[in-house]
């Protein structure tokens, strides 16, 4: 795995996205099988494209988020919507996405966005348990 600026960078940007679980536990935990993939999602996607000029965090998030709901990658949305969220995407802003996007993607595709919106936003707008709110 080639470690270098672009990977620390996409490593710093995969942890303030995704917290530690979508960071470091994701490239520690890569295997012979999956470690290429790892590093090609940390080095180009997150320390080089999510990166350049022209276009917000806030804004490549949205971006990502129609691309996912018209691909129907359902998985891979509930992932992305915690990432708007620390990029600063508002609930009513997901939610008129997940609604526009009914028009060129299909009620399916809509619906699947709705569901998955739902599911992230319910959780993180409920208090944590005691016993995780005393963590920094």
């Amino acid at each position: 795995m080639i470690k270098d600026e672009y990977y620390d960078a996409g490593l710093a940007l995969r942890r303030a996205m995704f917290g530690p679980s979508g960071a470091e536990d994701q490239v520690e935990h890569t295997t012979d099988l999956n470690d290429k993939i790892q590093e090609v999602v940390t080095r180009y996607c997150f320390g080089d494209v999510w990166q350049r000029d022209g276009l917000d965090l806030r804004v490549r998030s949205l971006i990502t988020l129609a691309m996912l709901v018209a691909t129907g990658r359902s998985h891979e949305i509930r992932i992305h919507l915690r990432g708007a969220v620390a990029n600063g995407v508002t609930a009513e802003e997901i939610r008129e996405l997940m609604l526009h996007s009914f028009l060129y993607c299909g009620i399916p595709a809509a619906m699947d966005g709705f569901r998955a919106a739902d599911e992230i936003l319910s959780a993180s707008a409920s208090p944590a348990p005691a016993e995780e709110s005393t963590h920094v």
